[in-house]
C-alpha cells in the first residue's frame, strides 16, 4: 500500500482530498474531509477492501482524526466505489449515512443479500448479443461487488430534494444538485458562498463518466444525463471536486465539452449503423470500444451499458430504430408489422425478459 501522505492533497479551508486505492483501471476515487471544529465530514469513502481498510486505518492517523471525530458520511450515489465502505465506517464511527432516498433503494437492489439484478442484467445483455462464453467472468465480477459494499449502513439519512430545502454539511449551507444518466439519484453538492462544487461522477475532467443503461431503470439515461448537465450549466462554480482525477476550475467549460463528446459519439453510431446495417448492442460496443475492454468483465459490463445507452437515446430522437426479438419495431420511424395492427386491438401480453436467443437489434431510421 502506498504511503498514505502520497494520496493526500491539502485543498482549501483545510479541506482534503484523499485518493482511495481502486482495484480497477481508475486506480482511485477521491473521497473528501471537511473540517467542522474538532468534527469531521467524509464524502464518499470507497470501496471496501484489505487495502482500502488499511488505508483509512493510516490516513486518519496521520492527519489526527479518530474514529469518532466523524460526524457525518455523506455519498454522492450508491456505486460500489463510492459507498463501498459506508457502512464500515458508520460501524466504526457511529455517524449517520446520509444520500438520496433513489440512492438508498438502488444500493439494495443491486447489492442487497436477495439481489436478483445480477440475472436481471446477464439476461438483458444476451438479449443484446451478449455471447455465452463471456458470461462466466460477468457473473464473476457481479458477485464479487456485493463482498465490496458490506456491510449495509444501518442508518441512513435522506438528502433533501435537489430545488427546495438547502442542508448542513462541516458547518457550511449547500444546495443539492440531482443529476441522473450516470447513477439514478445522483446528488451533487453547491456551496455558493465558496462556489465550489462537489460533483461526484457526474462531471469528471479528461475522462467521461460512465453513462450506462440498466433493466429495469431508466429507459433513457443518456437524454436524462445531458438534460441533467443543461441544468448545470447555471451552475457558477470555479472550482469542482469531483470522484476521479484532480479538482478542476473551468466547470461550466467541461460541462460543455461532456455534452459535445456525446453529440460525437451519438454521429458515430449512426454513422455505424448506415453503413453496417442493423446490428445488435454486442456488435456495436465491439465497433466502439474493440480491444480496449477485451478480456476484463469490469471495463466490458460498463462498455456494454453505455452503448445501449446510446443507442436507446437514438431511439427515443427517432434517429434508429430498435428492432425487437420477434420483429417488432420501436422509435419514431418504425414500420409496424401487420400482425401488430392486429395484436393493438387486444390487451398486451404481459412483459417478460427476453432470453439470450432473441435478440434486440438497430438499424438506421
Amino acid at each position: 500500500m502506498r504511503e498514505a501522505s502520497a494520496a493526500l492533497t491539502r485543498l482549501n479551508n483545510g479541506w482534503v482530498q484523499a485518493k482511495v486505492p481502486l482495484p480497477f483501471s481508475l486506480k482511485w476515487v477521491n473521497a473528501y474531509l471537511l473540517p467542522n471544529g474538532k468534527r469531521w465530514t467524509i464524502i464518499d469513502p470507497g470501496l471496501r477492501t484489505e487495502e482500502t481498510e488499511a488505508f483509512w486505518t493510516v490516513t486518519l492517523s496521520e492527519l489526527g482524526v479518530d474514529w469518532p471525530d466523524i460526524e457525518a458520511i455523506v455519498l454522492t450515489h450508491y456505486h460500489p466505489d463510492h459507498y463501498g465502505l459506508a457502512g464500515w465506517f458508520q460501524e466504526r464511527t457511529g455517524a449517520p449515512v446520509h444520500m438520496s432516498g433513489v440512492s438508498a433503494a438502488y444500493a439494495r437492489r443491486l447489492w442487497g443479500e436477495d439481489e436478483t439484478f445480477s440475472e436481471e442484467l446477464i439476461e438483458a445483455f444476451q438479449s443484446h448479443g451478449f455471447p455465452d462464453e463471456l458470461l462466466g467472468g460477468l457473473r464473476d465480477h457481479l458477485s464479487g461487488v456485493k463482498k465490496q459494499v458490506q456491510p449495509h449502513p444501518a442508518e441512513i439519512r435522506l438528502l433533501p430534494e435537489p430545488g427546495g430545502q438547502r442542508f448542513e454539511m462541516a458547518g457550511l449551507t449547500w444546495e443539492p444538485i440531482g443529476g441522473e444518466g450516470h447513477a439514478p439519484g445522483h446528488r451533487s453538492f453547491y456551496q455558493p458562498e465558496s462556489r465550489i462544487i462537489l460533483c461526484g461522477d457526474q462531471v469528471l475532467p479528461h475522462i467521461t463518466p460512465n453513462i450506462g443503461w440498466l433493466p429495469g431503470g431508466d429507459p433513457d439515461p443518456l437524454g436524462s444525463y445531458l438534460s441533467s448537465l443543461e441544468r448545470m450549466l447555471a451552475c457558477e462554480a470555479t472550482l469542482a471536486l469531483p470522484g476521479h482525477r484532480d479538482p478542476f476550475p473551468d466547470f461550466r467549460g467541461r460541462v460543455e465539452e461532456l455534452i459535445a463528446h456525446h453529440d460525437r459519439r451519438l454521429k458515430q453510431i449512426e454513422k455505424l449503423l448506415e453503413e453496417a446495417g442493423p446490428m445488435s448492442g454486442f456488435e456495436l460496443c465491439d465497433k466502439l470500444f474493440g480491444a480496449r475492454i477485451s478480456g476484463n468483465p469490469h471495463n466490458h459490463r460498463f462498455a456494454m451499458s453505455e452503448t445501449i445507452a446510446h443507442a436507446e437515446r437514438l431511439v427515443f430522437s427517432g434517429a434508429v430504430v430498435r428492432i425487437g426479438a420477434d420483429g417488432t419495431e420501436t422509435g419514431m420511424q418504425a414500420i409496424p408489422p401487420f400482425s401488430s395492427i392486429l395484436s393493438s386491438l387486444a390487451p398486451p401480453p404481459p412483459s417478460r425478459m427476453l432470453t439470450g436467443r432473441q435478440l434486440i437489434r438497430y438499424r438506421r431510421a
